[in-house]
């Protein structure tokens, strides 16, 4: 039996430590993009600068370290989706761990102008 055949057989529900991985990356990258956007709005404003520049580096460190660790799970991952790799988490993450740094880097240079 092949590996491939063998990971085919993983059932959609069961949670493997790649699925893991890869969600686990999903969500900071998620949760970067949801702060890089909060920090967006405060550079913009001009309110409470020295949050939004705050802001604006932890989102681009949570869609660095998605991006991060996304790309090692698709690295390792030996099946395509749906073998119980997390290779749909490991995409979202490098999506959106990509979207979190633009949007941070955004804000610092916003936060960098209006200073």
């Amino acid at each position: 039996m092949s590996v491939l055949h063998s990971a085919a057989s993983i059932d959609a529900y069961t949670l493997t430590g790649g699925r893991i991985a890869g969600s686990a990356a999903a969500l900071v990258a998620l949760a970067g993009v949801v702060i890089g956007v909060l920090a967006l709005r405060h550079s913009v404003g001009g309110i409470a600068a020295g949050k939004g520049k705050r802001e604006a580096i932890v989102a681009v460190v949570a869609g660095l370290t998605g991006m991060g660790i996304g790309g090692l799970v698709l690295a390792v991952a030996d099946g395509g989706p749906g073998t119980g790799n997390g290779v749909v988490g490991g995409w979202a993450a490098l999506v959106s761990g990509l979207i979190a740094a633009v949007f941070g880097m955004l804000a610092l240079a916003r936060s960098r102008r209006i200073a």
